[in-house]
């Protein structure tokens, strides 16, 4: 009887621990579905919220921020242009601050060899075929001392004039400064003014350096050819320091059948030119400010007025020679300054 009892007191516990496991389960079931659903479409709600949100924020932002960037940007570009002028500039404690060159329309001169009022425009009406003819022995040594260097110029560059018109350019810059620094230390060493010529000399070897500049855009040297100026300058350089120190009267016309040389050579580069056989190119853009030639004007605009300088220092060093001849001093006659 005890022991019927025992056993239907166990089973009654162990159902009823039955319905509360199911029970519970169940309400626990029902109440985590209850909340669940609401939460998982809050969630998606709010999600979807969220992201529209976060979305049309970061679109807003972005385009904000890429326009904050462009002017961030154009900012630091010009603090780094000022950084850069500033680093690029020279800072002198002695206040001589480079000045500031503009154009006739207003545009920064952009070079530092030459300024505005030291351009020109080439007499291009300048008679090319003058020639003095060699009569006393110096006139004779002088004149075929230049057709003998004529012979291995011809024989190195040929028909390649760019490259010819840069080497004779190394070499016709050098009498003038030559000139020039020999009648400044004469005129140091005698207390007596130089009659202009010494300026004259200098302005006509700058000129000559300014057509090497020039050429130098148009045809780019080659390592041998720079060693050969290298070699021509020095021995021409002592050789003329000597000669015009024992005759002026000899280097001055000397220098005049160089320039003559030149005009020939430039001639012929002027017909290769109009064959086609050199290439017609845009003039580059120093010789069109230092001639103040057209904006459109070619390499053959170029080697004319280049060639009229030439005729005119042709014209100078004779006229120099010749007053040398006649037993006067350069500075009896007033020297030719700014003829061009």
């Amino acid at each position: 009887m005890m022991m019927a009892s025992r056993q239907g007191a166990a089973r009654l516990a162990s159902s009823m621990m039955l319905v509360s496991r199911s029970f519970s389960t169940a309400t626990a079931r029902g109440i985590v579905a209850k909340e669940a659903v609401p939460a998982k479409v809050v969630g998606v709600s709010w999600g979807c919220c969220s992201y529209e949100y976060w979305h049309g924020s970061t679109a807003s932002y972005s385009e904000k921020d890429k326009q904050q960037e462009k002017v961030n940007h154009g900012q630091a570009v010009a603090e780094g242009c000022d950084k850069a002028e500033e680093k690029n500039a020279i800072v002198s404690y002695w206040g001589v601050p480079p000045s500031r060159v503009t154009k006739e329309d207003g545009t920064e001169w952009k070079w530092n060899c030459f300024r505005p009022w030291e351009t020109y425009t080439a007499d291009l009406s300048i008679n090319l075929t003058k020639h003095h003819a060699p009569v006393t022995f110096l006139d004779k040594m002088a004149y075929w001392t230049v057709k003998s260097l004529r012979w291995p110029t011809d024989l190195f560059f040929q028909r390649r004039y760019g490259c010819r018109a840069m080497m004779l350019e190394t070499v016709a810059a050098v009498p003038g400064m030559v000139g020039g620094m020999l009648l400044h230390c004469k005129s140091l060493r005698k207390f007596e003014h130089s009659g202009g010529w010494i300026k004259a000399l200098i302005e006509e070897a700058e000129n000559e350096r300014m057509h090497l500049m020039t050429f130098m855009e148009v045809a780019k040297p080659k390592w041998y050819e720079r060693a050969l100026v290298i070699t021509v300058q020095g021995v021409f350089f002592n050789a003329y320091f000597l000669g015009y120190l024992i005759s002026p009267k000899f280097a001055h016309r000397m220098v005049g059948y160089l320039e003559e040389e030149a005009i020939h050579s430039y001639t012929e580069f002027l017909k290769e030119l109009d064959k086609g056989n050199i290439e017609n190119v845009p003039a580059p853009a120093i010789a069109i400010d230092y001639w103040r030639l057209p904006p459109n004007s070619t390499l053959r605009d170029v080697v004319e007025v280049v060639r009229a300088d030439e005729a005119h220092h042709r014209d100078v060093n004779h006229f120099a020679s010749d007053i040398h001849y006649q037993g006067r001093e350069l500075k009896e006659a007033p020297a030719p300054i700014g003829y061009h």
